[in-house]
């Protein structure tokens, strides 16, 4: 049976491998399996029926396939740190949302032991596709890669030979997906205190009527900053080096890294959980963080 090796058992790396676990043995790993969270995630292991690893090498060893779900900023040290651990014919899937030379830099340092690596972009939030999320995989094994992902129920396809392709497409789309989710925030946050809201969302539907705006689109492009802010941000630093890479000013793009991390600052700042906002109603949500800031 293949066997696959997640690192990261965040939201996205407990979906892959909860579902993947249909299909073949899963192993994971997480740092914070060795922190206060490590007795609630081997819960979450045991009740998916994935084996928690002791550590990162007893996470690779035996895998097939090892797919890095990391944040950002960890995603290269890593890749570094896998690299020694890896055997022939092991192939590193890096699915982290990093700058191209991000991902250049980790497929070298993966390249410097006996180990593949993959360039893999996430093309859509991972809930509520789950392994149906689209994927892009870039390498010079990118269509072998792309055909055992899809034999294992994913939704993969080969888009470069080149590492970094794939990511540079994921980092531009990002200046528009996370653009839209902090100017929505920003707009909002102003209209609701000008108690003009509905004129705005009204104009917006009827400039844009195929969106949503009448609709769910506001709460949950705002509940996507509460919720994700702060890994969304460290996101958008990549995007800002994606952009000043090839000499593209990021202005607009640097704006909405502040704007994604403000917002989960602030409810941090008034210890404000996410979970207490459920069922999220973005009018609702802010309302109260202004409250709970005007106490």
């Amino acid at each position: 049976m293949m066997r696959i090796a997640i690192i990261g058992f965040g939201e996205a790396g407990q979906i892959f491998a909860q579902d993947l676990r249909k299909a073949a043995e899963v192993s994971v790993w997480d740092k914070k399996f060795t922190g206060p969270q490590s007795k609630q995630l081997a819960g979450v292991a045991a009740q998916f029926d994935v084996r928690p690893a002791r550590s990162l090498a007893d996470a690779l060893d035996g895998a097939h396939l090892v797919l890095s779900l990391v944040t950002a900023g960890n995603a290269l040290d890593v890749a570094a740190q896998a690299a020694p651990l890896l055997r022939a014919e092991q192939r590193f899937l890096d699915f982290n949302s990093v700058a191209p030379d991000t991902k250049r830099a980790a497929a070298q340092a993966v390249a410097a032991g006996a180990g593949e690596y993959l360039d893999v972009a996430v093309m859509a939030p991972v809930p509520p596709g789950r392994l149906a999320t689209p994927l892009l995989t870039g390498g010079h094994h990118a269509s072998d890669v792309a055909d055992t992902l899809n034999a294992l129920g994913c939704n993969a396809r080969a888009a470069s030979k080149r590492v970094g392709d794939v990511s540079a497409i994921k980092m531009c789309r990002s200046v528009m997906i996370k653009g839209l989710e902090a100017l929505t925030t920003e707009c909002l946050s102003a209209a609701r205190r000008y108690g003009v809201e509905e004129a705005v969302l009204r104009s917006l539907h009827a400039s844009f009527p195929s969106l949503g705006w009448d609709k769910q689109l506001p709460h949950y492009l705002i509940s996507r900053v509460a919720e994700h802010g702060v890994r969304r941000a460290e996101e958008m630093g990549e995007v800002v080096k994606t952009l000043r890479d090839v000499d593209v000013p990021a202005t607009m793009s640097h704006a909405t890294q502040q704007v994604q991390a403000a917002l989960p600052a602030q409810m941090a700042r008034l210890d404000v959980c996410y979970s207490e906002l459920l069922p999220f109603v973005w009018q609702d949500a802010l309302d109260r963080l202004q409250s709970q800031e005007e106490r």
